[in-house]
């Protein structure tokens, strides 16, 4: 048995807010104190420093078909960025904004992050992606499956067969071992393979007749019916452009009674009719947010320097390839999503970048409970997740948060109310939002995003240091599982992550259908399809929640 003695606890699930604290650990989990201190076989003295659990990524891109063509599109980015050599315990990796599968699980690992979840999966391309998994070393992962603009659940919207659309998301959920349901624009993608997109919730989607509306409604109706224990996982329509929060206000106002999580939200908060009229309506969003507990969101905070934009929302990716002239990647998958990729680096004088830099931080601050909002940045797409720290900073500090803002375009700041707020994280709020939250938000609040008993012992020991940048970017200690991984920011150990996944249940008449649809659609066999389990080779299946019973009708 592990003695941890002597550290200050931060730990928001069980309300311990900096008390000094011994912790225990046996068989990799957080047991309680023995009633013999005989038991303990090893003690490390974290007296004066500050005890944290792991930390949790519910939304980056770290895996997969787009991952690995990002690399491809970014080889510059290799050569300039950091890099992992090869030791007796790690593998070499290269960096940049999108690092190889090594180098990513060795730098989460570095700077106290045990769990990513990838926002984006592919369903076509799921065995891809669970061979990155394996190959991410540490981080324990998990995958949202993309199904917005899936054509045979439009083609059941259509027919108005919610039943057949709830099985079939619970045969692909088990299908392609994946952890929860992902919308990118719904219906948008799909209509822009044949002609224009769509435009706002209630324009339907051409050939399928249904709107982005229903589709997302019935989404949402359908994960909260089969308990997933993340909810429906929504990147909203019209991301990125100005004007768009309205489009996300009706998104929001759609999804009354649903439980439901809004991503990147900072790149659906833009007012103005055009770039340069581009403003911030982060305050209206707030207020109405604040008034739905059914919702959570992560930020999405855009950080300045180099990224790679990616996402299945290939109308925004074509649209920044106008913008810039960069180099652009579009793929059409299937007969299920879409993908683009361009690279992209944030400039502190543009009025846009300044603008979407300080959206973000007005969504920190201005949200009264951390509970409901998590730390990200849509890794790698408005920045990369190295620079956590970074962002704690300006979060913690207000003083170094004003002469950054005193750094950027003015003219952006004056649209937006960042200048007005004073309010400083605290290191507890900021446990919320890196931990307890996050694992609260996926379903995972019982073993992850704490340190009492039962929790998975993934723990990150800090000294403290006035510079909370430095103190995240290298803690002291970082355990995963109970086994020391990191040390003074050298990687001791290289576990292999578990990977979590859902398998509601579903009714097998429903495999009929999906058949025919393969062979009239797909170009992959059905039989070829699901993912075996030896591509999970480390499994981790969650439970579902009972289901909530919500028996509303499909609005829209």
């Amino acid at each position: 048995m592990l003695k941890i003695t002597g550290g200050r606890l931060y730990d928001p699930i069980n309300s311990i807010d900096g008390e000094i604290r011994d912790l225990y650990v046996q068989d990799g989990s957080m047991v309680p104190a023995p009633a013999d201190e005989n038991a303990v076989t090893r003690t490390l003295d974290a007296t004066g420093m500050i005890v944290l659990p792991g930390g949790l990524d519910l939304h980056c891109h770290i895996a997969g078909g787009k991952v690995n063509s990002g690399r491809k599109i970014r080889p510059e980015d290799h050569r300039r960025g950091w890099h992992f050599e090869r030791t007796d315990v790690t593998r070499s990796g290269t960096g940049g904004t999108v690092p190889s599968t090594f180098a990513t699980g060795y730098k989460y690992a570095g700077m106290g992050y045990t769990t990513a979840f990838d926002a984006a999966v592919a369903p076509v391309g799921a065995k891809h992606t669970h061979e990155e998994f394996h190959d991410t070393p540490v981080i324990d992962k998990g995958g949202y499956i993309l199904m917005g603009n899936n054509e045979f659940i439009l083609m059941r919207l259509k027919e108005g067969d919610l039943d057949a659309v709830r099985n079939f998301v619970a045969w692909e959920l088990q299908a392609t071992k994946g952890y929860s349901v992902k919308i990118v624009n719904a219906g948008g993608v799909e209509g822009w393979k044949f002609r224009d997109g769509v435009e706002g919730l209630d324009s339907p989607v051409d050939f399928f007749e249904v709107t982005p509306r229903q589709i997302i409604q019935a989404l949402a109706r359908v994960t909260n019916d089969l308990g997933l224990p993340h909810p429906l996982h929504i990147h909203c329509n019209n991301l990125g452009r100005p004007g768009n929060w309205q489009t996300t206000l009706e998104t929001m106002k759609a999804l009354e009674g649903h439980q439901v999580h809004l991503a990147h939200i900072q790149f659906h908060s833009y007012g103005g009719k055009s770039w340069s009229s581009m403003r911030s309506e982060v305050p209206r969003l707030v207020e109405y947010f604040k008034g739905q507990p059914n919702l959570t969101v992560d930020v999405g905070q855009v950080v300045f320097g180099p990224a790679t934009t990616m996402t299945a929302d290939g109308p925004w990716q074509y649209l920044l390839y106008q913008l810039t002239g960069e180099r652009w990647v579009n793929v059409d998958i299937e007969a299920e999503t879409g993908c683009g990729i361009v690279p992209y680096e944030y400039k502190a004088r543009n009025l846009v970048n300044a603008l979407q830099w300080a959206v973000g931080l007005e969504w920190f601050l201005l949200m009264d409970d951390p509970w409901r909002i998590s730390l990200t940045t849509d890794h790698p797409n408005g920045g990369t997740f190295w620079t956590y720290p970074q962002i704690i900073k300006l979060l913690m500090n207000r003083e170094y948060r004003k002469e950054a803002i005193a750094r950027v375009n003015q003219t952006a700041i004056k649209r937006t109310v960042l200048s007005e707020l004073d309010r400083e994280y605290s290191l507890y709020e900021i446990a919320i939002i890196t931990r307890a939250g996050p694992a609260r938000t996926l379903g995972l609040d019982r073993t992850k995003g704490h340190l009492g008993p039962g929790a998975e012992a993934d723990i990150t020991i800090h000294d403290p240091d006035d510079d909370v940048e430095r103190m995240f970017s290298n803690p002291r200690y970082v355990f995963k599982s109970g086994e020391l991984i990191v040390e003074e920011g050298h990687i001791r150990a290289s576990p292999t992550g578990k990977t979590f996944f859902v398998a509601p249940e579903y009714d097998p008449a429903i495999e009929a259908p999906i058949r025919d649809h393969f062979d009239k659609y797909m170009t992959i066999v059905y039989e070829n399809y699901p993912v075996d389990m030896v591509y999970v080779p480390h499994p981790a299946q969650v439970a579902t929640r009972e289901a909530l019973g919500y028996q509303s009708e499909m609005r829209g």
